[in-house]
């Protein structure tokens, strides 16, 4: 268990973000792991080196990549890599570098525009077949291409194994989506941009429906049985009059994203002249159910479902009739094109008067339509009925109820475009109609002018299926939209509204925990209308209690917890926090986290305690000096000495910046042999104070003798002895358990440098070699194992003449992770803790399924699965492989006696989802560093 928990963790992930050519970009991160781990950078999966404008820096748990000056080229995908001997974790972020004013590019030598030579092609497939759009651009300088979906990144849609972006010879650019699915259709818009210019494609992807009979099976895949059963526990009560409409919100979240199915009374629910389904533009998945009937009551189920998991919730509808009804309500009507529609009903009452709508225009008397009124008869004409006569058509009595029919107008077009059409400015506007067959010369206009194909306009036709799609529709776009086929027309208002560009609201719920020594563990929630305007990132900010200016210390994408250690200050002292949201629109107010906790960074010993010798009644000064601001206690002979002046003002304590000192004023003769200590965290250190009375030679002087009787004769000759070196601080307490190809450093530090040392391995002094370097930096010596190997354990010993440190340093018996070493004929558990205890889970060495026996035993307690060699042999040496599914564990055994792998084999098994399995790849395949989450759904109603 505590191996597994000291695996890499991310408590802040490196975040997107975009940069002016020529400034510096900062790409941070928040890690934590034991032991601790190495990090490593990657741009585009090539390891970064550290050189000029690549600056890698570590401060306790925080992680930064500084690229100073950056450019264009410096645009791409960053990666962070998190190692330890228990296990690693990866993140990944975008750096986009943006490039200076046009004009000056225009000076530029060789400068060309971005283009598009071919653009990708949209595309019709059926579920489960990969997709592949193409195209070919040209630019100087070479223009960066990025995909998107429906105004989207790719990435906030997809798990990065469901798609690839790539690059062919020739400027030939391709985006690939393995195995599509539903969520999949949409308009798909490619960038090129080279320097501040850029030129867009786009491309629509649709699904092939299934057959009429496949589609009333129900959505087996996604729901028990295919059928949602009648009583769904804790569904919630929704009432609505005759004529109303009902609409059902659903606010799902997981990645990849969900897929939305909606179901009413155990059959699904196909979009429709009455049943509206659509995201709307806070995130929203709607049904809508126009001009309620009394037969749309019953039982509405919204299913989500992704990869990762799958979860309902459900709505009764309750359909309330008004006491004074219709006689003969309104019957549905179809009619062929051109023929005159008719509509009748009935009141209860000659006198009671009547109004007619189609769905919310009230209708005027005309040519185009005759109403009629004998006795309770209420009749409606429509003359010559079009295509966008097609709709619902209500008779009302006033202030009470409602007749409701639907008319159908027969003719070649069976799907016609919505009335209007309201779209937020920069999204796509998508228009589809439907022909009754395949059929040429057809026309798309906007108020009248004919629209042609372009960058900014799709048109395209699947068989019957014809599109329209405006890319990032402007305030200029707006006007009736026209499909026109024959004698035939439909027509829709587009409308373009403008973006509110809000800074994002205060996040809530803020919290701090101070239970852990020299931590803050700070929790919040973000705004409960994040999803209308949500944040890019959160910065947090701190500041000493004592006074002074707000300073950002984190910035992190994601909200929730955030672990803040000692040291991560730039010194001792109380400190509070506060948080606020960010987007490109501005920031929020900050909330700040009640109370305040003490935090100290780590500091080590920089130049330490000497032992000091005065004469009696003369002042004596002890100092030290630290690798940090913190504080400190001053001992003498085991009793604290306070801040102030103690002992009748004879002791005093100084502390500036790094240095603390304690001066003894009138040291006597009694106080010689006192004992001073100082100690700050794990810092101690200690020294002897030695007083000499007025008649007593200085023990640091030698006389040069000459015997002769009982008399000195000669000149003395005085020399000063120093004193002993001593080894004031090592590693040796630290555990010295490492794998095999681990770096491994011991280090002792002395009271004084230029003191030469000795290293011993086993009682012999150590050769230094290509396995094996010693280095001095002033006090400190360090032995270095750069590759550590299995003969390499052993007892190593700094020795500094009269002063000597042990460290034992062994390879082996690890208690979790990738690599176990065992002797033969022990007992080897291997084990797994899943996330819920109901999972299937298989067992494989070396890529087949293991066989459970006498010697190979699987057991489970809840979560917990394992697998146990009671009696370890040879044979049983290999690649050990938990997977449930969605998620793998590795591990290699070697067994002492046999043959010592320095590196775990490679998997026999398939890689990752991107080559058509579902396990992790042990290797850490790009494919599967994506997060996966199940969907979390709340259902309301509106």
């Amino acid at each position: 268990m505590e191996g597994f928990r000291g695996a890499p963790r991310f408590l802040a992930y490196p975040r997107a973000f975009t940069v002016q050519s020529g400034t510096d970009a900062v790409l941070s991160c928040q890690i934590t792991g034991d032991p601790q781990p190495s990090i490593i950078w990657e741009k585009d999966k090539t390891p970064i080196e550290p050189s000029g404008r690549f600056h890698m820096e570590a401060k306790g748990d925080l992680y930064s990549l500084l690229v100073s000056h950056t450019t264009p080229q410096d645009s791409g995908l960053y990666i962070c890599k998190a190692k330890n001997s228990v296990g690693e974790t990866y993140a990944a972020a975008t750096l986009k570098v943006e490039a200076g004013k046009p004009q000056e590019e225009e000076r530029c030598s060789g400068s060309e525009a971005p283009s598009f030579l071919v653009a990708p092609s949209s595309t019709r497939v059926c579920r489960g077949e990969d997709v592949m759009f193409a195209c070919r651009v040209s630019g100087q300088p070479c223009p960066v291409l990025e995909w998107e979906k429906d105004g989207h990144k790719l990435s906030d849609l997809f798990e990065s194994s469901h798609f690839a972006v790539g690059q062919e010879p020739e400027d030939w650019h391709f985006l690939k989506l393995f195995g599509a699915r539903p969520p999949d259709g949409g308009v798909y818009v490619c960038r090129a941009r080279s320097g501040s210019r850029e030129a867009l494609a786009a491309a629509v992807l649709l699904q092939r429906r299934r057959h009429t009979a496949e589609r009333r099976a129900g959505p087996e895949t996604w729901v028990p049985n295919g059928v949602v059963p009648a009583g769904v526990p804790g569904a919630k009560a929704f009432a609505v009059s005759v004529g109303k409409h009902a609409k059902f919100r659903c606010y799902v979240t997981g990645k990849p994203k969900p897929e939305i199915v909606w179901q009413k009374d155990g059959e699904p629910l196909a979009p429709g002249r009455r049943h509206l389904v659509y995201e709307d533009r806070e995130g929203y998945f709607i049904l809508k159910v126009l001009y309620c009937k009394p037969q749309d009551q019953g039982l509405y189920v919204c299913t989500a479902s992704n990869t990762a998991g799958q979860t309902l919730s459900a709505v009764q509808l309750h359909v309330k009739e008004h006491r004074l009804q219709f006689q003969v309500q309104l019957a549905d009507v179809e009619v062929a094109e051109q023929e005159d529609a008719v509509l009748e009903c009935q009141v209860p009452l000659e006198t009671i008067p009547t109004a007619w709508y189609l769905e919310d225009r009230e209708l005027q008397p005309s040519h185009k339509y005759v109403m009629e009124e004998r006795g309770v008869v209420r009749r409606l004409t429509i003359r010559d009925a079009r295509t966008d006569d097609d709709g619902i058509y209500l008779c009302q009595m006033k202030d009470k109820g409602r007749s409701i029919a639907e008319l159908s107008v027969r003719g070649m077009i069976v799907k016609r475009l919505p009335r209007k059409l309201d779209v937020m400015e920069g999204e796509n506007a998508v228009f589809c109609v439907e022909t009754r067959e395949a059929v040429e010369g057809t026309c798309w206009s906007r108020d009248g002018l004919q629209l042609r194909e372009s960058p900014h306009t799709v048109l395209k036709s699947f068989g019957r299926t014809h599109l329209l799609v405006l890319v990032h529709v402007t305030r200029q776009d707006v006007g009736i939209i026209s499909f026109t086929v024959g004698e035939s027309q439909t027509s829709s208002q587009l409308r373009v509204k403008c973006v509110k560009r809000d800074p994002p609201s205060t996040p809530v719920a803020a919290e701090m925990s101070v239970a852990e020594s020299n931590a803050a563990l700070l929790a919040w929630c973000p705004a409960p209308d994040a999803h209308l305007r949500p944040p890019s990132r959160y910065l947090l900010e701190r500041r000493e209690v004592a006074g002074g200016e707000w300073v950002q210390c984190l910035a992190t994408d994601l909200p929730g917890r955030m672990r803040v250690l000692g040291d991560s200050v730039p010194r001792e002292a109380d400190y509070c926090f506060r948080v606020c949201a960010t987007n490109e629109h501005g920031r929020s107010s900050p909330v700040e986290f009640p109370g305040s906790v003490h935090l100290a960074p780590a500091a080590h010993l920089e130049r330490g305690l000497q032992d000091v010798r005065v004469q009696d009644g003369e002042d004596a000064r002890f100092s030290l000096e630290l690798s940090a601001m913190v504080n400190g206690t001053w001992f003498l002979d085991g009793t604290r000495l306070g801040e102030e002046e103690e002992a009748c003002g004879r002791c005093s304590v100084r502390h500036h910046g790094m240095e603390h000192s304690l001066l003894i004023r009138g040291a006597r003769v009694a106080d010689s042999g006192a004992q001073v200590t100082f100690v700050s965290g794990e810092v101690r250190d200690s020294a002897t104070l030695h007083v000499q009375g007025e008649q007593e030679s200085c023990p640091g002087v030698l006389l040069r003798e000459e015997q002769q009787g009982l008399s000195l004769t000669g000149d003395p000759t005085l020399s000063l002895a120093e004193a002993p070196v001593r080894i004031v601080s090592s590693n040796e307490e630290a555990p010295h358990t490492y794998m095999v190809g681990q770096r491994v450093e011991l280090w002792c530090q002395l009271s004084r440098p230029a003191v030469p040392v000795h290293w011993y391995k086993d009682g012999e002094e150590v050769e230094v070699g290509e396995s094996l370097v010693l280095e001095q930096e002033g006090p400190r010596h360090r032995l270095v194992l750069p590759c550590a190997r299995p003969q390499d354990t052993g007892e190593f010993v700094c020795d500094a003449g009269g002063d000597s440190r042990f460290d034992s340093s062994q390879w082996g018996d690890v208690s979790s992770g990738t690599h176990f070493v065992c002797n033969p004929l022990t007992r080897v558990e291997l084990w797994c803790q899943l996330s819920r205890p109901a999972a299937p889970v298989h067992w494989y060495k070396d890529g087949e399924e293991v066989e459970v026996g006498e010697s190979l035993v699987l057991e489970q307690e809840g979560p917990r699965h394992r697998l146990v060699l009671p009696c370890a042999q040879l044979q049983d040496e290999g690649e050990f492989v938990c997977d449930v599914g969605g998620d793998s564990a590795f591990y290699t055994i070697t067994v002492a006696g046999g043959s010592w792998s320095s590196q775990p084999r490679r998997s026999t098994l398939p890689q990752c989802l991107r080559h058509s399995n579902s396990r992790r790849c042990w290797q850490g395949c790009p494919c599967c560093w994506s997060v996966r989450c199940p969907p979390q759904m709340p259902l309301s109603t509106g």
